[in-house]
């Protein structure tokens, strides 16, 4: 019996020519991939600091939103250290100029310093939406620019929260503001709607300080305040991270007779709320900030909308509401 067999050339003649095929496949996908990222808007988000929970969570959601779509768009998401390096914000939007991104979303550290690295990307063809903290209208009138605004009515939350917290009081209780950055309007708008509730419940502001959203400078002004104020009951803070530094300051004068509202929603609050430490605190959805300036920046790239400010919405969270 003969048996005919087939030489290791010829064998191998048919594999190679099927790991060519997968290769140029490979290939082709590849180059599909690096073609589409090549052709998507890139998109910069610029937050302001990444030690509060806040805009952690605002880069995570915008981070999935990105994830779930990767062909519409890519994102280059970054951060400051606290909220008022402006300078390093301000260089931040240099480099996303640099990088050539086509749409630039930022939560501004300042209302003001940050409009004239805005107005040298728009200079750049770059796309601009503001979110979170609004741009002076005045500072951008004066370069004749139109930035977009998206976020929400922090009078209106912080009336809200002081509202609820006030009510628990006796008419001319001593109360005590903890603003943000006083160039900052959400700060601004947060003071004022503290003021419009105080002024409505016929309370008595003894003092009204900065502690630039931070946690620590909140805890040694709130003591400070504590030692001038005897008879204080009512501390209304600018943010969850200066609630909490409040909230330190008061359990460590062994002050239970105080309440304190915060603003923005963030987890490390809840705790404290369930406690009674901290009383209530405002929902103003930060999360979704970023998605609603992504979605919007992707609509002006695609030159499909008008110029106009989107206001987002606000909720008083209670005790009552953390096991909903």
């Amino acid at each position: 019996m003969i048996i005919v067999t087939k030489s290791l050339k010829d064998l191998a003649r048919p594999l190679i020519l099927v790991s060519a095929l997968l290769l140029l496949g490979g290939c082709a996908d590849t180059s599909n991939e690096q073609n589409q990222r090549a052709t998507s808007p890139k998109i910069a988000l610029i937050m302001k600091s990444m030690a509060n929970e806040f805009f952690v969570n605002m880069q995570r959601s915008a981070e999935a939103h990105q994830a779930a779509q990767p062909e519409l768009y890519t994102l280059v998401a970054n951060g400051i250290k606290n909220e008022s390096d402006l300078a390093q914000q301000v260089a931040l939007v240099d480099q996303m100029i640099a990088l050539g991104v086509d749409a630039i979303v930022i939560a501004p550290a300042d209302s003001r310093a940050l409009v004239p690295a805005l107005v040298r990307a728009l200079q750049a063809g770059i796309q601009v939406v503001n979110i979170d903290n609004r741009l002076a209208t005045e500072v951008l009138a004066e370069y004749d620019v139109q930035i977009p605004y998206i976020g929400p009515s922090n009078r209106e939350g912080a009336r809200l929260v002081a509202e609820y917290v006030l009510a628990k009081h006796e008419p001319a209780s001593e109360v005590f503001i903890l603003e943000g950055i006083p160039t900052a309007a959400n700060a601004k708008q947060r003071k004022a709607g503290f003021e419009e509730a105080i002024a409505t419940a016929g309370m008595t502001l003894v003092d009204s300080q900065s502690a630039a959203w931070d946690q620590t400078q909140a805890a040694q002004v709130t003591a400070a305040v504590l030692n001038r104020y005897p008879n204080l009951r009512i501390i209304l803070a600018a943010n969850d991270n200066m609630a909490l530094g409040a909230a330190s300051a008061v359990n460590l004068a062994d002050r239970t007779d105080l309440s304190i509202a915060g603003f923005d929603n963030i987890s490390a609050v809840h705790p404290l709320m369930r406690e009674g430490r901290i009383d209530a605190t405002v929902e103003q959805y930060g999360s979704q900030f970023a998605i609603f300036g992504i979605e919007f920046a992707l609509e002006m790239i695609a030159g499909n909308v008008q110029m106009t400010d989107r206001t987002t919405a606000v909720k008083l969270v209670t005790p009552a509401d953390l096991d909903q």
